[in-house]
């Protein structure tokens, strides 16, 4: 009983089918890193996530977190020691939470909504120095939870900008929410 086949590597059908092999896998290799249903990026720009190092960097990066519910872009925006606080209207108090309360509610916020459209309007107060900044801006907000269901809110945001050096980043250590929401 034999168990095994002599193959002859000389025949013209063994090195074609090789070749064919070796061109197929090649041609599977380039295609496998290639999405065709991906976005192209747009000539000049690699990301449209911006550089934090400016404030309007910051922006931008809000705008992109919401925008796409991206709480990884939004997680950075955020300095460690980052307080929300907004206007209780109905029991008339301030309420306050840190940046771990924050990123869960902005979580929930995200997975909530269908969609998210934010757009920063005009800087009403911009003062501080190299290291620190406070800025009061007008911004509208779209939260779309069905079609059925939306939320309109147009606000002003008093942000304190924060960083240890001028090439560092900006992150927000203090966002006070001035809606009438």
């Amino acid at each position: 009983m034999k168990l095994y086949t002599k193959i002859s590597l000389n025949s013209d059908s063994t090195i074609k089918n090789c070749r064919f092999c070796i061109m197929f896998s090649f041609l599977l290799i380039l295609t496998s890193c290639l999405n065709p249903f991906a976005p192209k990026l747009v000539e000049g720009r690699h990301s449209i996530i911006t550089d934090q190092k400016y404030i309007n960097g910051v922006f931008d990066n809000f705008r992109y977190a919401y925008i796409f519910r991206d709480t990884t872009v939004y997680g950075k925006l955020l300095a460690n020691d980052f307080t929300f606080t907004y206007r209780n209207y109905e029991r008339n108090v301030d309420v306050s939470w840190g940046r771990d309360e924050d990123m869960l509610t902005t979580s929930g916020l995200f997975s909530a909504a269908q969609s998210v459209d934010l757009t920063w309007n005009e800087i009403v107060v911009a003062i501080g120095d190299s290291s620190t900044m406070d800025i009061s801006r007008g911004f509208s907000l779209t939260i779309t939870f069905d079609p059925t269901y939306t939320e309109q809110i147009q606000g002003r945001a008093s942000l304190r900008l924060v960083r240890k050096s001028p090439g560092d980043i900006w992150q927000i250590s203090l966002w006070r929410d001035e809606s009438n929401f």
